[in-house]
């Protein structure tokens, strides 16, 4: 294994995956609880787990901002995260709750705007980290794009005919 660009460890050829997190390690399930991660194998979910970093944030730290590019999820480990979207308090997520899952795919814009309310803990993946994923397991993209298909169908029935 080496270390790529932005720090994204990167398989070489006879590569083999190790467990860098303990399989009885709670964030791996956190990870797995994710539902775009939902059809992820415990091996992948493990070497996605080695990709994301561990971050505290402090109270009021704004994680994203309506309107502004994003490019990587957030997975809250310890403290609350207030949503605002036109300034008004849509939601608040607490530990186990994900953001941003979409803007990882396509870095759009940002639907709404995420802050501490006070501090939080939280796991990040970028969206190189997770291109690297992509281009080292090539079968985790088909994964991701089921699910990406069963949102679409959910939030459009007619979108099936």
């Amino acid at each position: 294994m080496t270390i790529g660009n932005g720090g994204v460890p990167t398989l070489r050829r006879g590569d083999r995956y190790h467990l860098a997190v303990p399989s009885a390690d709670p964030k791996l399930g956190l990870i797995a609880s994710v539902p775009l991660f939902a059809e992820l194998s415990n091996r992948e979910i493990e070497f996605l787990g080695r990709l994301m970093d561990e971050v505290d944030i402090s109270d009021g730290k704004v994680l994203t901002r309506e309107g502004a590019r994003g490019g990587e999820v957030f997975l809250v480990l310890e403290g609350t995260i207030r949503i605002e979207r036109g300034g008004k308090e849509i939601n608040r997520l607490g530990p186990g709750d994900c953001l941003g899952e979409i803007a990882l795919i396509d870095q759009g814009l940002r639907t709404a705007t995420a802050i501490a309310e006070g501090p939080a803990r939280v796991m990040v993946l970028t969206s190189p980290a997770f291109a690297s994923m992509l281009g080292q397991n090539p079968g985790v993209e088909a994964k991701i794009l089921r699910v990406l298909a069963r949102r679409v169908r959910d939030l459009q029935p007619t979108a099936a005919l």
